[in-house]
């Protein structure tokens, strides 16, 4: 029974996508004198309300221009908008700030797609030690980490100081490749200050009543709950989901006025960092075997905010601006 009516439903949503919706649109287009396009443009505000409805527009047209929009080359855009004007009889003299919208959103548009496939890339590309720019960054990000403090040697177990699991940090990158070496390294020297106090926090002993002399003769990986280095490769991931799911579209097109680019990734990692650090503190987990089930709370509450369309993660982003909970 539960069969029959799902396939019931989905033959009357069949039947209105294909007939009904299109004879709607075809009769308010002759009582407004406007085409879809027009109507979104001029009844939203720019960014993700407006462009996320051009975008299904395109996706869901029976024109091949218009859908073959949402995959040309960033330099076709312009010529692109003037096809679409030409097809739908726009005058661009009396709509000029139609094709002015329409630009900003397909470039938008396209703009996350491209940066869906440079973040793929980065995330395919393997760590390799024997690549002296891998080697550097990762330098780099040890320096900006620990400033004070030497490290001994490329193989060492100082590695853990910052939250790697071993003596090579490079089998940690295995998941994420360099895309998790890229965000590690951006957060650390933009917002040098915020990663250094997140990663004293995570060094931190759990409970008040153990002294600190009595702490530093324990192991590192039984400070408050997690790595702060592996945190960072985790969250990249969990970033890099909400991208290629399209989630992230929504505070890509209210943060970025044209094509996101991979410095709105990273902020929106850096933004992510900083609040599952607030979030793992207000779920106060026993241990590190709770980490899975804390990040999957995390990620769920990050989705329902993603489905506001005005929503913006961090808008105008500023980590250092960022109020950090101080334990």
């Amino acid at each position: 029974m539960k069969h029959f009516l799902r396939v019931v439903t989905q033959f009357f949503v069949f039947l209105y996508c294909k007939c009904l919706w299109r004879g709607i649109k075809f009769v308010v287009r002759k009582f407004t004198g406007r085409c879809e396009l027009q109507r979104i443009c001029y009844n939203n505000k720019h960014g993700a309300r407006r462009t996320l409805k051009i975008e299904s527009s395109l996706r869901f047209s029976k024109n091949e221009l218009l859908q073959s929009a949402l995959s040309v080359h960033p330099d076709k855009v312009e010529k692109t908008i003037d096809d679409i004007m030409a097809l739908k009889k726009i005058n661009p003299d009396t709509n000029p700030q139609l094709s002015i919208s329409l630009q900003a959103s397909l470039l938008q548009i396209v703009g996350y797609r491209s940066l869906v496939a440079e973040v793929e890339k980065l995330r395919r590309e393997p760590y390799d030690c024997e690549n002296p720019e891998h080697e550097d960054m990762l330098m780099k990000l040890w320096k900006e980490l620990r400033p004070d403090t030497p490290l001994t040697s490329r193989i060492s177990k100082q590695w853990c100081e910052i939250g790697f699991q071993g003596s090579d940090p490079k089998t940690d990158f295995r998941g994420m490749g360099l895309l998790g070496l890229h965000n590690l390294l951006y957060f650390a020297e933009h917002d040098k200050a915020t990663a250094l106090q997140m990663l004293h926090d995570s060094l931190q002993p759990k409970h008040n009543e153990v002294n600190k002399p009595e702490w530093e003769q324990k192991n590192l990986d039984k400070a408050i709950g997690y790595s702060f280095a592996i945190v960072g490769i985790n969250i990249t991931d969990l970033a890099y989901s909400l991208l290629v799911s399209g989630a992230l579209k929504t505070h890509l097109y209210n943060v970025a006025p044209e094509m996101p680019s991979l410095l709105h990734f990273q902020q929106t990692f850096c933004y992510l960092m900083q609040e599952f650090h607030r979030f793992w503190i207000e779920e106060d987990p026993s241990d590190i075997m709770e980490f899975n089930r804390v990040r999957s709370k995390f990620h769920r509450r990050i989705l329902r905010q993603l489905k506001n369309p005005d929503m913006a993660l961090c808008p105008h982003f500023s980590a250092s601006d960022l109020h950090l909970v101080n334990l």
